[in-house]
């Protein structure tokens, strides 16, 4: 299901189960800061631990075959910057209630996020997206190279950003890979509904959401006033308002059927890329 990186290569088809049990459990066998970040953010390889033995002491390098590993994005709690709008030490478990979220509608594309604890305490460690190859001196492609193209591949992800009220959707949080799919990163800010919602797809203003988009808004809503499972585990990550105020976004989303109109001079992040 997946592409990221295993070493030297791509991983594909592998079964979202898998990947998830390996973020959660691999030992973290090598660490790197994520440079650009306003929250500190880590590149960590992960290894399979049935090929890799511990060290005995902190001054031991093991050597570790890249065949074996995996890299994910790992954002400790306790590099989290304290903000205004959020309260502290909540955006790693947005990060994974997203994920959540995107699984049970079936989209947009967002990497396997679990909760674990890393070398810096607990954190959501997210699966590691190689970007598609481009010139040295070029910039990754981002949501501004891509719109004029491929405009409707960022539908889903739109109108998911009004549904879990995302407060930071910036044209880098929109990633290709080498296989031409297009994910969607970075969801630390969402869920709350007393920040300003901010992006910068203003393309979509008051249109129409797609139907089948909107049933699967209708499902999930409905599955959300259960008890379901995947209610029992957000409920372990978001405040109940910030639980009631999703189905309420649902629920208008349903009723109202189109994009929200946003002002760009007011509801833009920043950078925006």
């Amino acid at each position: 299901m997946s592409v990221g990186s295993d070493g030297d290569h791509t991983v594909e088809a592998i079964a979202e189960d898998v990947l998830l049990q390996r973020l959660s459990n691999w030992p973290i066998t090598g660490i790197g800061l994520h440079p650009g970040g306003s929250n500190y953010v880590f590149v960590v390889r992960l290894t399979d631990p049935a090929k890799y033995t511990e060290p005995e002491s902190e001054n031991e390098v093991i050597e570790v075959d890249e065949s074996d590993s995996m890299y994910g994005i790992y954002k400790p709690q306790a590099g989290e910057r304290p903000l205004r709008d959020f309260p502290g030490g909540t955006l790693h478990n947005r990060e994974r209630a997203a994920y959540l979220i995107s699984q049970e509608l079936g989209w947009p594309r967002i990497p396997p996020t679990v909760i674990r604890t890393g070398p810096h305490g607990e954190g959501s460690v997210q699966l590691f997206i190689d970007a598609a190859s481009v010139p040295e001196d070029e910039e990754p492609d981002n949501y501004f190279s891509m719109r004029d193209t491929r405009l409707n591949d960022f539908r889903d992800m739109a109108m998911f950003d009004a549904l879990v009220h995302n407060a930071d959707r910036k044209g880098g949080s929109c990633m290709l890979d080498e296989a031409g799919q297009v994910w969607a990163i970075d969801h630390g800010l969402t869920f709350n509904q007393l920040a300003r919602r901010r992006t910068v797809m203003f393309e979509f203003n008051g249109t129409e959401y797609p139907a089948e988009l909107l049933a699967d808004v209708k499902s999930l809503v409905a599955g959300l006033e259960t008890d379901s499972e995947i209610v029992t585990e957000l409920r372990k990550l978001l405040s109940e308002p910030e639980m009631d105020d999703l189905v309420t976004r649902g629920s208008e989303m349903i009723d109202y059927r189109h994009y929200p109109v946003l002002d760009p001079d007011t509801n833009v992040p920043w950078p925006m890329v």
